[in-house]
């Protein structure tokens, strides 16, 4: 059984010079918490995941892009991933984000 915890997600970012910092939060075979810190100028090209998802933009700015829609990502931006759905993203400055899939 879980016995829960806490974390100060402003603490644990670390904005690499290029590319993605990631660190797993949490993790079961139900769920996977990542917290996201992407370098301004930073793509993840187009991509599945056969788990439903969340993402919760934390700090900075880019464009997610979801089923070939784009959605300007800013801090406060929730955005909800069905399972399978094609999506992208594009950091146009250091931006943070919470990664959370579950089955």
């Amino acid at each position: 059984m879980d016995k829960g915890f806490s974390k100060d997600l402003n603490e644990l970012m670390q904005f690499p010079t290029e590319g993605i910092f990631s660190t797993v939060l949490a993790k079961s075979d139900n769920y996977n918490y990542t917290l996201m810190c992407l370098a301004g100028g930073t793509d993840i090209d187009e991509h599945t995941s056969t788990k439903t998802g969340v993402v919760q933009v934390l700090k900075g700015k880019g464009v997610f892009r979801l089923f070939g829609n784009e959605i300007e990502m800013k801090e406060g931006t929730f955005i909800f991933m069905p399972a399978n759905a094609p999506h992208s993203l594009q950091a146009r400055e250091d931006l943070a984000v919470l990664l959370c899939l579950t089955k």
